[in-house]
């Protein structure tokens, strides 16, 4: 397994009492960033086998997606504007396979929103 910082691939080490979760785009705009979505990629091991049980979570069509309203504070304002889960993913679908650009577009102040 490898993540993204800093525009470089690092390969998370190897830990066999670990149970490695990754967070995705939806967790990471409900939580208003606490959490974040990390570009990850897999990598073949000649040498030894990999399991990856892949599972996941979508709110309903007809819903909203924005940060937990219980998160939200005058410190702490919404970093991720509120859109509908449908249009969300006609959005990410949408979008051609370039990093973490979808969720980018969605933050409040980001004047590279396209889905105004």
């Amino acid at each position: 397994l490898q993540i993204k910082k800093d525009g470089a691939w690092i390969s998370v080490p190897y830990r066999p009492d670990a149970f490695v979760v990754n967070i995705g785009d939806i967790l990471e705009i409900v939580t208003n960033g606490i959490y974040k979505s990390i570009e990850h990629r897999a990598i073949v091991n000649e040498d030894k086998e990999r399991i990856s049980i892949a599972t996941f979570f979508s709110p309903k069509l007809d819903g909203d997606l924005g940060p937990a309203a219980s998160l939200l504070t005058p410190q702490s304002p919404a970093q991720y504007r509120r859109i509908g889960v449908a249009d969300y993913f006609k959005g990410y679908f949408s979008r051609e396979l370039v990093g973490k650009s979808y969720i980018d577009t969605l933050r409040i102040g980001n004047e590279d929103d396209e889905s105004n």
